[in-house]
C-alpha cells in the first residue's frame, strides 16, 4: 500500500514510534551544516548543478530525520517524512518545496535524468529556502 498521508505511514510502519534520540538528531544537524558549508564553497555551473543539488537535498532530508527523531519516531521513506511535514506540523509550504525537491531528486537518482542548470539553479535555491526553515524548527525542538 502506498502511503497518502502521515496516519498511513503509522499504519504501515513506515513510520514507528521511538524513544526520542536527541543526540543522534544533534548528529544529523551537524552533518548538514558541514555539508551545506561545504557546497557554498563551489560556484554551481552546468558540469555540478545536480550534485551540488542532490547535497543540499540530502542536508534537508537530515534535518527533516532530526525532527521526526525529537519527536520519537523513525521514519523509513521520504514520502512519510513529507507527511509529517504536511499532517503533523502543518507546514504545508514546507511540504509542497520538500516534495518537489524528492520528484527532482528522484528523476536523477532513479531514472538518470540531469536537470538543465537554469532548473537545477532554482531547485538549490528553494532547497536552501527550505533548509533554513527547517533549521527554525530544528531549534525550537532540541
Amino acid at each position: 500500500m502506498k502511503e497518502s498521508m502521515w496516519i498511513e505511514c503509522i499504519d504501515t510502519r513506515a513510520s514507528i514510534k521511538i524513544s526520542p534520540d536527541i543526540s543522534k538528531a544533534k548528529s544529523l544537524i551537524d552533518t548538514a551544516k558541514g555539508r551545506i558549508d561545504f557546497l557554498k564553497r563551489n560556484d554551481v555551473v552546468s558540469d555540478n548543478s545536480n550534485y551540488i543539488f542532490e547535497g543540499y537535498y540530502s542536508s534537508a532530508l537530515e534535518m527533516i530525520h532530526a525532527i521526526v527523531l525529537v519527536k520519537g519516531y523513525k521514519v523509513s521513506n521520504h514520502i512519510c517524512l513529507g507527511y509529517y511535514l504536511r499532517d503533523v506540523l502543518k507546514r504545508h509550504d514546507l511540504y509542497r518545496v520538500f516534495d518537489d525537491c524528492r520528484f527532482k531528486r528522484n528523476s536523477l537518482i532513479y531514472y538518470g535524468r540531469k536537470m538543465p542548470i537554469e532548473t537545477a539553479t532554482d531547485t538549490i535555491k528553494k532547497c536552501i529556502v527550505l533548509i533554513n526553515e527547517l533549521e527554525k524548527l530544528v531549534d525550537l525542538n532540541i
